[in-house]
């Protein structure tokens, strides 16, 4: 009797580079501006105050990792041209040594001589199946995605303000600056907790450990920050 046959479908994560930023944006998000915001709570009486020093730090904030984010993805693309251009060069001038390399790499990966020989000769006919095989696996380099640089700014910046905007809310919504600070030091671990769950959803990591992890890394560096608003702000 015939089996009923069940498809493998495997499950790869591919979204590396979008997860990444938002991780970069939403980390610093939540932790910079909730030190800024304690540490005037302890020199300043007024919400107010406070609102307004939060938002303009989450706006300079963003901006300065959106461009960092977007200086970050233009390096990465410039560095992949720069060496597509090279490997084409050495493909052409030095042909018979990019070969023997083709022929080394697949050695590594345990074919024997030769069946290496026989699959470096099938890549090599066509150059830029050859080229393709250089960069990815002589160099480790992968086409950076069409407007990545946009894209990673973008994400950054605002994954900055989402997480900016939740230890700032108390004080929006509270008259009080020390009830505000306490709703604040609670909303900013709650989302360090949901966050690191939700990123190790995405990242294949357990979401309790993540979740944990994250926590435990944004608390040190909002305390860092916390105790350097305190010092400036005194």
């Amino acid at each position: 009797m015939p089996h009923a046959s069940h498809a493998h479908i495997e499950k790869h994560f591919l979204a590396s580079a979008l997860v990444r930023d938002i991780v970069i944006g939403m980390a610093d998000g939540l932790t910079v501006p909730f030190a800024l915001a304690a540490g005037l709570a302890g020199a300043v009486s007024s919400p107010g105050i406070i609102v307004t020093a939060g938002l303009a730090e989450i706006a300079a904030g963003a901006l300065a990792m959106g461009l960092g984010g977007y200086l970050a993805g233009r390096t990465d693309l410039e560095h992949y041209q720069s060496e597509l251009q090279r490997e084409k060069a050495e493909i052409k001038e030095v042909p018979e040594t990019e070969r023997a390399e083709v022929r080394q790499i697949l050695r590594e990966f345990g074919l024997d001589l030769p069946l290496a020989a026989t699959v470096a000769a099938a890549i090599t006919s066509d150059r830029e199946r050859w080229i393709n095989f250089m960069m990815r696996f002589e160099l480790g380099l992968e086409e950076p995605e069409a407007g990545r640089e946009f894209k990673s700014a973008l994400t950054i910046a605002g994954a900055y303000i989402g997480g900016g905007l939740l230890p700032l809310a108390p004080y929006f919504l509270l008259g009080d600056v020390s009830r505000a600070l306490v709703a604040s030091v609670l909303l900013t671990l709650a989302a360090l907790l949901i966050f690191g769950a939700v990123k190790g959803q995405f990242t294949g990591v357990a979401p309790f450990r993540s979740a944990l992890q994250t926590a435990l890394v944004g608390t040190l560096a909002a305390t860092a920050a916390f105790v350097i608003a305190r010092l400036v702000s005194s």
